[in-house]
Order: C-alpha cells, then sequence, then structure tokens
C-alpha cells in the first residue's frame, strides 16, 4: 500500500476540509471494497454503505466474496482500528463524509441492453442533503455523454446547487472492475475528468493518494468517457484475434505459445487465449451508445460474438477429448481444476465458468470443481458442498480433467498419480496453456488445449 504522505499532503493544500477527510464509498461491490481498503490504508477515514444491506453486514464483519487473502485482512484491520466503518443509510454516510466515492455499477443485463436508473437512483439521493464544497467522484464506467447529461443534471436538480460553484463533480472511472485488485487498481493510471478547473484539481488530488501514478487529468469528460471505452474495444478485440489464431493453430498443427514467443516486439497481438471474455461489460455500453447514435461498430460486435463463441469451442474440445478415449459427455465424470477467476488467489468464480458448468449440465456430465483457494476460505456450506475437498476426490475416477484457472499448484500436477486415480482412457483439457502437451501424452492421457495445435491423438 502507499505511506500516508499523500494523502497528507491532499490534506495540508486544502486547508477548507476537516483536520482528518472522510471518504464515503457508495457501493459495497469489488470497485468499492478496493477503493475502501485503499484510501483507509492511505490515511483516510472510510464509510461504506450500500443498498444491499446484507451486503453492508458482511463488509462489517470483514467478509467479501472476492480476493479473500488479499482484501479481507486489511478490511478486518480497518474495521478494527476505526479507520474504516459502514452505515445502512446513505444519508448518513453522506453527513460525514467531504468527499464521496460513487461505485454504484451500470447495469448491464445478458443481452447488453444498458440501465442508468440505480446510478441515477444513488445520486438523487444524494442530491437531496448535498452540502456545499462536497466532492462527488463517480468510480463507475458509463457511456458517452451521460456524466455530463444525466448524472451532473440529477446531482444538480436534486439539491439546487451547481456543480464547480457549489459543489465539485468528477469522472474517475475503473475499467475492468470485475478483474481488478487491490495491487491492479493502485497501479492503475486513472482518468480524471471534470468540467470545471477546481473540481478537476481536487479530484485529481483524491484520487492521486491511493495510485502510484499521477492521474491522466481534462477538461474533456466526453473524451475521458470515450477512452475507456475505446480501451476496452481495443482489449476485446485482442482477445478475439487471439482465440481466433488460436483455433487455427489448432486446426494447422501449430503451438499458439511457441508462436506467441517469436512475434516481433512490435506486434501487440500478445494475449493468451482465452474463454473468458473480460471486457464486454464496457463493450455493451460502448455498443448501447454506438446503435443509439446510428454508428455501426461492426468490428467491436464481431469480436464480442468471436469471444463468445469461443466459450461453444472450449465445450467441443471437451467432447472431442472425450470422444477420443472412446466415451461421451453424458455421464462422463470431469474434474475441474480452478474455479477463482484470478491466478494463486480466493477470488469469485469467473463468469465463464458459471456457463461452462451450466452447459455441461445440460449434457448430463458428472462434475467435479475443485480450487485450493476457494476450498480454504468457502464463506458456506453451500459453496464447501460445491467443491471436491481434495484433489484426489476431484479426479478420482475421473474421464476428463479439465484446467480452467491456471494455479500454480496444477502446474506441478503428478501425471503419474493421475493416471492411477482417473478411469483411463482419459482426457485431460488444459484452456490455461500451463502443461506440456507431450508429457501429458506420454503418461497415456488424451490431450486437448485452446491453440496447442500439437497433439498426436
Amino acid at each position: 500500500m502507499l505511506s500516508k504522505a499523500n494523502a497528507e499532503t491532499m490534506q495540508n493544500e486544502n486547508s477548507e476540509q476537516s483536520e482528518k477527510s472522510t471518504v464515503g464509498i457508495v457501493g459495497c461491490d469489488r470497485n468499492g471494497i478496493l477503493h475502501a481498503c485503499l484510501f483507509a490504508e492511505a490515511g483516510f477515514k472510510v464509510v461504506c454503505t450500500d443498498e444491499d444491506r446484507a451486503l453492508v453486514e458482511r463488509i462489517s464483519k470483514g467478509k467479501v466474496s472476492f480476493l479473500k487473502h488479499e482484501v479481507e485482512p486489511i478490511l478486518r484491520k480497518n474495521l478494527r482500528n476505526g479507520m474504516l466503518t459502514t452505515a445502512n443509510r446513505l444519508e448518513d454516510v453522506e453527513a460525514q463524509s467531504s468527499i464521496m466515492i460513487v461505485t454504484t455499477p451500470t447495469a448491464v443485463n445478458e443481452k447488453g441492453v444498458v440501465d442508468y436508473s440505480n446510478i441515477e437512483k444513488t445520486l438523487k439521493k444524494i442530491g437531496l442533503s448535498l452540502c456545499r464544497d462536497k466532492l462527488i467522484i463517480i468510480a463507475s464506467v458509463v457511456g458517452v455523454g451521460v456524466t455530463e447529461n444525466i448524472l451532473k443534471e440529477v446531482l444538480e436538480n436534486a439539491s439546487g446547487l451547481k456543480v464547480g460553484v457549489d459543489f465539485y463533480f468528477a469522472y474517475s472511472p475503473v475499467p475492468f472492475f470485475k478483474e481488478q485488485t487491490l495491487k491492479s487498481l493502485e497501479c492503475w493510471r486513472r482518468l480524471v475528468a471534470a468540467q470545471d478547473v477546481t473540481s478537476l484539481e481536487k479530484a485529481s488530488k483524491v484520487i492521486g493518494a491511493i495510485t502510484k501514478e499521477s492521474p491522466i487529468k481534462t477538461l474533456n469528460i466526453r473524451a475521458a468517457e470515450a477512452a475507456v471505452l475505446f480501451e476496452a474495444a481495443c482489449t476485446n478485440v485482442g482477445f478475439a484475434l487471439a482465440n481466433e489464431f488460436a483455433h487455427f493453430c489448432e486446426q494447422t498443427g501449430v503451438d499458439y505459445l511457441a508462436v506467441q514467443s517469436l512475434l516481433m516486439p512490435n506486434i501487440k497481438i500478445s494475449l493468451h487465449p482465452t474463454l473468458e471474455c473480460k471486457s464486454s461489460y464496457e463493450a455493451s455500453i460502448l455498443l448501447e451508445k454506438a446503435e443509439s447514435s446510428g454508428v455501426k461498430f461492426l468490428v467491436s460486435q464481431a469480436a464480442l460474438k468471436s469471444n463468445e463463441e469461443t466459450l461453444k469451442h472450449g465445450i467441443t474440445l471437451v467432447q472431442e477429448a472425450l470422444k477420443e478415449c472412446g466415451k461421451t459427455v453424458r455421464r462422463a465424470k470431469i474434474a475441474l481444476l480452478g474455479v477463482s477467476q484470478m491466478r494463486n488467489m480466493a477470488d469469485s468464480p469467473k463468469n465463464s465458468f458459471r456457463k461452462f458448468v451450466s452447459i455441461l449440465e445440460n449434457k448430463r456430465a458428472r462434475l467435479s470443481p475443485y480450487d485450493p483457494y476457494l476450498l480454504q476460505r468457502a464463506s458456506a456450506d453451500a459453496e464447501k458442498a460445491f467443491l471436491a475437498k481434495s484433489l484426489t476426490e476431484a479426479v478420482e475416477g475421473a474421464d476428463c480433467i479439465v484446467i480452467f484457472t491456471g494455479h500454480d499448484q496444477f502446474k506441478r500436477l503428478n501425471l503419474k498419480k493421475l493416471k492411477l486415480l482417473a478411469k483411463m482412457p482419459a482426457a485431460i483439457v488444459d484452456f490455461e496453456g500451463i502443461l506440456d502437451p507431450e508429457r501429458v501424452e506420454a503418461e497415456g492421457f488424451i490431450y486437448r488445449g485452446l491453440g496447442r495445435g500439437v497433439w498426436k491423438k
């Protein structure tokens, strides 16, 4: 974590604030709690709230559903020393805070329909009791024009006050918030945008207090909104290209990882193929705005569809591997190694994992998921019941072993022992590219992997 120096510098330069600035975090999801931990570690007092009372209660006990090993110790330490507290009422948080970070996410449903009503509702509540000189920072990703045309107007209409005159308002989004960690958020170079210089400078000092690099500042909010969405679009296209090239490598007997190591430094597409579409959330926000503006984002739409098809391709690899073993998915026992979306961490499950499981269950496969990190910190009986209690239990009698998250433990799998436990002939499908195909096949397994077109059977 950063030292308290940045926070203290900001406080000294803003003598109109109280001795110790208090930051209100509105939204106790991943984005909000990561902000809360970073601000508390930087020396700010923090108060968190959320519409979900049960979520607030869990936070008050130092419990989270993501990054348990990383976040919970910091959360509990700051709850004990009083630097971080929770409140059930937004009004109570607002009364205590000179700075408010709004992390209420933009809602995007499975069909890609974008809904800002939750953020609007939150800002209307804030506006109804808004005091002068308060700083409000939007840390959620929104569409182009939303900050100025919707969010700012909601605050001004509800409060009767004016941005830049009576209170201060800025936009500093966190892209890919579902994949952020404390370290990545601390190291992320944040955009900070505002309509007026005072709001921009105040917000930049606040965000700069929890980040290692100075924020990128702009008085052009629309450009900032577009920049975040364009970055996500580029990432989305990159993953789509990597996934398509990986499929090509499979069909032509080429190892994608070998190709990747030989690419020239000026070739930027060096992403690893994955079942996880990391920027689909931001892509949906961009595409919704493009459609309403009469613009056809053909490349982005194609990339999103291509990434969705990769999940189906993953199912196909499992089916093909089982077929090579003389088996079918129906009634096959499939061990799924790795559930957490982050390697070597107790994190929330990958979005693709849930979809993958659903498809296989519909095909009547018998699934045995195992994750050593989630097993250690499962917070409910239902979570524990879902997971195999050990690697041995997960793979014993398995017809297919799928590497879904590449924890270091799985890189060191004892293939000879697996052979004794599995129901041979059996398959290993490696979605993370952590196993050597030759070693796997030498032990008698059928091998399949994303982009690994080097299997012999």
